[in-house]
């Protein structure tokens, strides 16, 4: 009986320790395997801003009672501060840098420390462990664990195609940064220019306009005095009214565009300026089509971008191939475990994973089709603006010529309208015919002032687009475009 109890006991106990050691395993740490964490999504080049973000801005000023003198100059650095789409643009430099760190950690060692206390106390009843004499709770009983675990892929072309086409990315994203400033010019410049090119027409239809009341004046004074027929003085009155009109439109139009401007360079709407440069009229001749578009092959910011982002492209087409190499990765842990920190000892653990893929066909031959397919529309883009480059060049060139041309010919219409109107008003003072010739002058003036002023405008936004073409806008529109 005395045998039986001893074999009942020790066969209590080995249970007990087995028991023991299931439920430390499942509570304490293992050896770190050290698996390394998913490498990061594949870096894509960065999308550019819509261009109508050019037309917006962020403002963060307040209007004050004074009414600002806007230079062209102090426009376009208000819009390389404050305009929408430039700011985007930088966000996207910032994006691109981010998506470089992400490549750039899948090719460094990944260290990770934890310190960990656990306390457990068993309930072997509840487990069905229930021998007459044994107690039924143990514990409470545990350990202290602090450990350093590190993994490492040593050997992965595919991750290292993946950063430098990143690298590529970011690069993109900051020659982006600068063409957007060209943009910047571009877009304020034109807003500029298109706010003068308003109060010159609001100027030369208040000068229809007084030139009409004249006429009007001297038509009712004719008919009072019964020298002239009422009709003399209904089509005076229709002349003088039609001016009226286009003032007002011309008057809309120029606050309207104001707020363009505003908008695009950030300045708060409720805020008065006036332009205080005026755009002069400057031939610009010598104008070389190839030396030109060699200039602008050059110094392109944006085709210098996307030649980068043709590189980052190959790189991600080399990176799909490179996923049917060989990895190798090392992963591996060190720390001490014990019952506490004074009583603990250290255990290590290291092991080296070569990978080969077997049998990933569907995957990599898409990830293959994938890359190349975005390579070929990269150099296809690339392709395309080359030319588009050499087009917006020669487009420029003969907009300038054909712009001084008709400035010429418009300011000699203006003078000669103005001696046409004058005749016709002696004239018609004099008796000798009837205001209609003053009212067909004085449409062939208005025609003439408006001709003479589109024409000025188009040869200087012609003049802007040139340097805009050359990627030369941001330092060198003053030469293009000067104030006053």
């Amino acid at each position: 009986m005395a045998e039986v109890k001893g074999l009942l006991r020790l066969t209590a106990v080995g249970l007990l320790g087995a028991f023991v050691s299931i439920s430390s395993q499942a509570q304490s740490p293992q050896p770190a395997t050290g698996a390394s964490s998913p490498p990061p999504a594949a870096p894509s080049a960065p999308q550019a801003p819509p261009s109508t973000s050019y037309q917006g801005s962020v403002t963060d000023e307040k209007a004050t009672s004074e009414v600002l003198q806007l230079t062209l100059d102090d426009a376009i650095q208000r819009g390389l501060k404050h305009n929408l789409g430039l700011i985007l643009t930088g966000q996207n430099q910032q994006g691109a840098s981010g998506q470089r760190l992400q490549q750039l950690q899948a090719l460094l060692p990944n260290v990770d420390a934890s310190i960990k206390e656990a306390v457990q106390q068993t309930n072997l009843q509840a487990e069905g462990l229930r021998i007459p004499g044994f107690p039924s709770i143990i514990g409470p009983y545990g350990y202290t664990d602090a450990r350093a675990s590190m993994s490492w892929s040593l050997l992965n072309i595919a991750s290292l195609k993946s950063y430098l086409a990143s690298k590529h990315y970011f690069q993109e994203a900051q020659l982006s940064v600068q063409d957007a400033r060209d943009m910047v010019v571009l877009t304020v410049g034109n807003a500029y220019l298109t706010c003068i090119a308003d109060a010159s027409l609001i100027e030369s239809d208040q000068a229809q306009v007084a030139t009409s009341k004249v006429s009007l004046d001297q038509a009712v004074a004719n008919h009072q005095a019964g020298t002239s027929p009422l009709l003399d003085e209904l089509r005076a009155r229709v002349d003088y009214q039609t001016q009226q009109q286009s003032l007002i439109s011309a008057q809309n139009q120029f606050e309207k565009d104001k707020i363009a401007l505003a908008r695009a360079i950030g300045l708060p709407l409720e805020q008065k300026f006036i332009l205080s440069d005026q755009a002069p009229y400057a031939v610009l001749d010598d104008l070389n089509p190839e030396s030109l578009v060699s200039q602008a092959i050059g110094s392109r910011s944006d085709l210098k971008a996307l030649t980068e982002d043709v590189n980052g492209a190959k790189d991600q087409r080399s990176a799909a191939t490179a996923e049917r190499y060989p990895t190798i990765d090392f992963q591996g842990d060190y720390g001490d475990i014990g019952v506490n920190l004074r009583h603990s000892h250290g255990t290590g653990d290291a092991s080296g994973t070569l990978s080969v893929p077997v049998f990933q066909e569907g995957k990599l031959r898409g990830d293959a089709r994938l890359t190349q397919s975005e390579l070929d529309q990269r150099l296809a883009q690339l392709s395309d603006l080359n030319g588009q480059i050499n087009a917006d060049i020669r487009d420029s060139i003969l907009d300038i010529q054909s712009a001084q041309k008709r400035v010429e010919v418009s300011r000699s219409n203006v003078q000669l309208a103005t001696e046409a109107l004058s005749e016709a008003q002696q004239r018609y003072a004099a008796g000798v015919s009837d205001n209609l010739a003053v009212s067909q002058a004085q449409q062939a003036m208005a025609q003439a002032d408006n001709q003479y002023v589109s024409s000025l405008y188009q040869h200087n936004v012609a003049k802007l687009s040139l340097a805009r073409a050359l990627g030369l806008a941001d330092q060198n529109y003053k030469r293009y475009v000067g104030g006053k």
